[in-house]
C-alpha cells in the first residue's frame, strides 16, 4: 500500500468502527477501500473481519451500562452467534459469492423495514402474546434464538449490516429499550467477527498492514460511536438504523 493508501483505510477504519457501534453495516466503508487498494475480495473479506474486532469489542466496552442485567440473554444468544459465524465463514470459502450476494440486499431490506416499523410490531405481538398468555417477552425464545443464528450466517459470511439484522430481530421479538438492544448487538458482532477471522486465520490470506491499519481505526472508531450512539434517543436512533441501512441497501444493489 502506499502512504495515501494507509491513510484511508485507516480512516474508514474509524467511520466502521463508529457506524458499527451506533447502528451497524460498517463493513460497507471498509469493504470499498480494501478493494480500491487492489485486495482480492476474499482477501479484503477476511482481513476486514479480523481487523473489525476491535472496534466490536471497543464499541461494547462503551456501551457497558446498557449490557448491565444481560448476561444470561447475551449467553444463550451468544451460543447461536458462534455457531452461525462458523457457518457463515465455511460458506464464504466453499460457496460462489454470487450464491449468497443475491440476497444480501433483500435482507438488509428487510431489515431496514423491521425496524422502522418496529414499535408497531412489538406491540402487535406484545399485546398478542399477553391475550394466549405465553411467557415474558423479554425471553430468548426459540424463534429469537433461531433467527439470530441464521443473521450470524449471513454475519460471517459478509457481515455488511450484520446489526441492523440483529436489531430489527431483536426489536420485534424482544420488550427492551432500543439503547439495550444495541448494546447486545455489538457484543454478538464481536462474538461472529471473532470466530470468522479465528477460522480464517487457518484456511485463508490475510493482509495484515490492513488488519492493523483497520484495527486501530476501528479500536477509536468504537469509542465514538458509543458516546454518539448513546445519547441518540429512541426514535432518532432507529431514524439513524433506517437511513444507514437504506444507503447500505443502494450500495449493495449498484456493486
Amino acid at each position: 500500500m502506499t502512504v495515501w493508501e494507509m491513510v484511508a483505510v485507516c480512516a474508514a477504519g474509524v467511520g466502521a468502527g463508529a457506524i458499527n457501534t451506533a447502528v451497524g453495516s460498517g463493513t460497507l466503508i471498509t469493504f470499498p477501500v480494501l478493494l480500491a487498494t487492489g485486495l482480492p475480495p476474499v482477501t479484503a473479506t477476511v482481513s476486514n473481519a479480523l481487523g473489525l474486532i476491535p472496534g466490536s469489542i471497543s464499541g461494547a466496552i462503551g456501551y457497558r451500562t446498557e449490557l448491565a442485567g444481560q448476561r444470561r440473554r447475551i449467553l444463550k444468544l451468544g451460543g447461536g452467534a458462534v455457531l452461525g459465524g462458523f457457518a457463515g465463514a465455511t460458506l464464504l470459502l466453499t460457496l460462489p459469492a454470487a450464491a449468497f450476494e443475491t440476497i444480501v440486499p433483500v435482507l438488509v431490506g428487510l431489515a431496514v423495514v423491521l425496524v422502522a416499523f418496529q414499535p408497531l410490531i412489538s406491540g402487535r405481538v406484545r399485546r398478542r402474546r399477553a391475550r394466549s398468555g405465553a411467557r415474558p417477552h423479554g425471553d430468548v425464545g426459540p424463534l429469537l434464538f433461531a433467527s439470530l443464528t441464521l443473521a450470524s450466517v449471513y454475519g460471517g459470511y459478509f457481515s455488511a449490516a450484520q446489526g441492523i439484522l440483529y436489531v430489527a430481530l431483536m426489536g420485534m421479538l424482544l420488550d427492551e429499550p432500543l439503547q439495550r438492544l444495541n448494546a447486545v448487538k455489538n457484543v454478538l458482532v464481536a462474538l461472529v467477527n471473532a470466530v470468522a477471522a479465528l477460522f480464517f486465520l487457518f484456511v485463508a490470506d490475510f493482509d495484515w498492514t490492513a488488519v492493523l491499519l483497520i484495527a486501530a481505526g476501528s479500536a477509536l472508531g468504537g469509542q465514538l460511536g458509543a458516546k454518539a450512539g448513546r445519547r441518540l434517543g429512541p426514535g432518532a436512533l432507529r431514524a439513524l438504523v433506517v437511513t444507514v441501512g437504506t444507503v447500505a441497501v443502494v450500495q449493495l444493489l449498484l456493486r
